[in-house]
């Protein structure tokens, strides 16, 4: 393409339109002066390697070149294609190695505790032939999906308190992020498969054995496996579905799915959309069954309690597993229900510590150790350890 350019005393006039952002090749030729014409014409030769700046006196006549990809020059911009082979988790990167060695010893401190809680649990739940009721059943494979739910984050996030080197590769990120959907969406349904057993133990006492048989059971936690490998998979391909053309940096302790979502290119709204409705059929689903289901509880045993005690023990217990469910729910629904602009690093780091960790926690200590069939249970356990 030619544009002409008519220069008068003071330069080129203001009218004349050049693409600037196009390089422009040239090549002086030997010029013809004829009568008393005060026009020079230098034309554009082939294109060539060699960029210049023209200094123009005269009205000239350019030759603009195609944008060829080869001739762009090289940015910083990766939209082309999907080039991140690692990213970099930030967690506490930035407090002071103090700081850092005393979250270390908080977060191990937690970590064991959780694990030697959930895995004796476990023991229990599987080796006394007296915990052989539907309720402990559950129970032991709640502790086991808490198990692995702690174990898939909170090591990284000790070696990352102690190390300098943050970075996880693609595939390791794309691993841990499954098994999260995965451990945590099964922990969801299983909660409320829990929840709905206890209510049928003590609203239909009857034909509890019949309702709930073994068979029941274990169809019942196979359910929640299977939903949640199912979910996972849905996930996984909505988060890395879009290649990765921004910074490769997550502003937390583990590769949580909306923070690894957002350093994607291409459509982010229909990614988060599908998300936030699968957030909603995973978390308040549940939630709705396990409100339900307590709440009917509540109202069944307040009509049969005669005593005071009676009724506040009954309050104790339905107000412990809530809370326990509500910090649950709550928590996972402002990681994968707000908006992100309501997100930042000081909000999503507590909130992924409280669904982490300290709800493995305190699930045994809820669910189990206030119970006095599981105490006795314990207790058994223990005297034969130490007459053996």
């Amino acid at each position: 393409m030619t544009v002409k350019c008519d220069l008068n005393k003071d330069g080129i006039d203001g009218h004349t339109k050049v693409d600037m952002e196009k390089p422009l090749f040239l090549k002086q030729h030997a010029t013809s002066v004829s009568g008393d014409s005060d026009s020079v014409t230098a034309r554009a030769a082939e294109p060539r390697d060699e960029v210049g700046v023209v200094r123009v006196t005269k009205s000239h006549e350019w030759t603009q070149v195609p944008d060829w990809p080869a001739l762009r020059p090289q940015t910083a911009d990766l939209r082309n294609g999907s080039t991140v082979t690692e990213f970099i988790l930030v967690g506490f990167e930035h407090s002071s190695p103090s700081t850092r060695a005393l979250l270390f010893t908080l977060f191990l401190a937690l970590y064991s505790l959780a694990m030697a809680m959930n895995g004796l649990i476990i023991f229990i739940t599987w080796t006394d032939p007296r915990l052989n009721s539907p309720m402990y059943f559950f129970l032991g494979h709640l502790s086991f999906l808490d198990i692995c739910f702690i174990t898939t984050t909170i090591p990284q996030m000790l070696v990352h308190l102690v190390t300098k080197n943050h970075t996880v590769s693609f595939v390791s990120c794309m691993t841990q992020m499954y098994l999260v959907f995965l451990v945590g969406v099964a922990e969801c349904i299983l909660l409320a498969f829990m929840a709905y057993d206890r209510y049928v133990a003590i609203c239909h006492p009857l034909n509890y054995a019949q309702i709930m048989s073994h068979k029941v059971c274990v169809r019942l936690v196979v359910t929640s496996w299977v939903f949640g490998m199912v979910n996972g998979i849905f996930l996984e391909y909505m988060s890395f579905r879009n290649p990765f053309c921004k910074d490769n940096h997550i502003e937390n302790f583990f590769c949580e799915a909306p923070i690894v979502i957002a350093l994607s290119c291409g459509d982010l709204k229909f990614s988060m959309k599908l998300i936030f409705v699968d957030a909603i059929v995973v978390l308040l689903s549940p939630m709705v069954l396990i409100v339900t289901s307590y709440a009917r509880i509540l109202a069944s045993i307040l009509r049969r309690a005669s005593s005071s005690s009676g009724r506040g023990k009954t309050f104790s217990t339905c107000a412990s597993h809530l809370t326990v469910v509500v910090f649950l729910y709550a928590s996972a629904m402002f990681s994968y229900m707000n908006p992100r602009s309501t997100h930042g690093p000081d909000k999503d780091k507590p909130f992924s510590l409280l669904y982490t960790i300290i709800m493995p926690m305190c699930n045994p200590v809820i669910y189990s150790f206030r119970n006095k069939e599981m105490k006795g249970a314990m207790g058994r356990a223990f005297g034969r350890g130490r007459l053996a």
